[in-house]
């Protein structure tokens, strides 16, 4: 076809220019795809819903410990375990999890229910008891807490999780300081025992416990 009145070097112009309209056009309607987001499987569900509910077996046994005992000690880390709750449950809410927090000293996994329900008997006997009780719950935090650091491939849980270890190791070092200093010992029930030594000869760490 020609283009009658137009300059060569104009035509040749017009024509690339038109072509640049036409790769512009498929470039855009390729960037509207969405970004690619992090999936959460089955497993890191369960994993999210069940560290909810431990990290809430803390909270409520500390809360209990702490008015049997009038120990400011439960009621400081009690709301440190309150924060450990929240940061799972940002989770749980940023990938449309379901779930219900239940009334204190309430768990819907029976295991813990029962758990929970020892904990309490056996922290209402003396002080001495009630700071074993207290290690307890940490020695256990921290062994849950890796193992689903371990299965899951999720950088967000895997964040949030090492985070609440740090804070575990160091209530795990306040309670055992404490229960030594009343000329009690504690020996652990799930750390092995290296590692628990290692924790115990580790001073106080800054931790993080708010997820992005």
């Amino acid at each position: 076809m020609k283009l009658y009145g137009l300059h060569p070097k104009f035509v040749i112009f017009l024509l690339g220019g038109l072509w640049s309209i036409f790769l512009i056009s498929c470039s855009d309607s390729d960037e509207i795809a969405p970004i690619a987001t992090q999936q959460i499987s089955q497993a890191d569900k369960e994993a999210l819903l069940f560290m909810f509910e431990e990290e809430k077996l803390a909270r409520d046994t500390y809360l209990f410990l702490g008015e049997k005992w009038a120990l400011n000690q439960f009621l400081t880390i009690k709301n440190s375990e309150q924060s450990h709750m929240d940061a799972v449950a940002n989770l749980l809410v940023k990938y449309g999890v379901d779930y219900t927090a239940l009334p204190v000293g309430d768990f819907y996994n029976s295991d813990l229910q029962s758990l929970y329900n020892e904990l309490i008997s056996d922290g209402a006997s003396d002080v001495s008891a009630a700071l074993i009780v207290g290690a307890t719950i940490e020695d256990l935090d921290i062994v849950d807490l890796q193992d689903h650091i371990v299965q899951t491939g999720n950088s967000d849980i895997v964040s949030v999780f090492e985070s609440l270890q740090c804070g575990s190791r160091n209530h795990l070092r306040s309670f055992v300081s404490s229960l030594e200093n009343i000329g009690g010992t504690y020996s652990p029930q799930y750390l092995d025992i290296t590692t628990y030594e290692n924790i115990l000869e580790s001073t106080h760490e800054k931790c993080n416990q708010q997820p992005n």
